[in-house]
């Protein structure tokens, strides 16, 4: 399965009313909610982001797709069941994965310092991961923490069951981050979900996951 990953570092309020004039009616509304401009203007641009990228495979107007939501809040198309597609954005970063017929999840964060991190990975972490983390040493265990957080949360997002999922039970292969070791049960097989993690700026960690073989992932910067 081929996926494509676009990215992009959105700086430019000048495309504030490009991006708002393409939400539909409930993206608005949720944007109106938030209380400080700034998070409006992450959320238009994120999602205004989207809709463009959509607009380019479907080749249709960016303010003409419908976007619906499964039971546990998760978007996709009910016009074009077949592209399969995943917005994260965190800051000014924004990312899409897109590819055909798979469930696919991405995730991006900032890897900033965190209080209390090692009972974080205790609460989040499987065994097998939690016992490769501990034995990092402590430089290299805040980018690692991220690296597995971000391939955890990109799984949730693929299955359309978030968080509440449960972090714990999605178990990475530390030696083998692609592959998985457990899965939960309402999730099939762990043998059939697959992670990649993506390369970004430094100070960041980005990881996608499918429910396929990834043959390739071609990222592209948006600017």
């Amino acid at each position: 399965m081929n996926i494509d990953v676009w990215y992009n570092q959105h700086r430019d309020n000048a495309l504030y009313a490009q991006h708002w004039r393409v939400l539909d009616n409930a993206e608005k509304m949720r944007a109106e909610k938030f209380k400080t401009p700034l998070l409006q203007q992450r959320y238009v641009a994120a999602h205004g982001f989207l809709r463009q990228i959509l607009a380019h495979y479907l080749n249709v107007s960016a303010d003409s797709i419908r976007i619906d939501t499964s039971t546990h809040g998760k978007p996709y198309l009910p016009d074009y069941p077949q592209l399969a597609f995943n917005l994260s954005h965190t800051g000014d970063a924004i990312m899409v994965a897109v590819a055909e017929n798979c469930q696919i999840g991405v995730d991006i964060e900032q890897c900033k310092s965190r209080p209390m991190l090692a009972d974080l990975a205790n609460r989040c972490f499987g065994r097998e991961e939690i016992a490769y983390w501990q034995q990092l040493p402590e430089a290299e265990q805040r980018r690692a923490f991220y690296q597995f957080w971000t391939r955890k949360e990109a799984f949730v997002k693929a299955t359309g069951f978030g968080i509440a999922l449960g972090m714990k039970d999605c178990v990475l292969n530390p030696d083998n981050p692609q592959t998985f070791l457990a899965v939960p049960a309402a999730c099939g097989v762990a043998s059939e979900w697959h992670s990649r993690d993506i390369a970004v700026e430094e100070g960041m960690c980005a990881a996608l996951v499918a429910d396929k073989v990834i043959v390739s992932v071609v990222v592209h910067e948006r600017h």
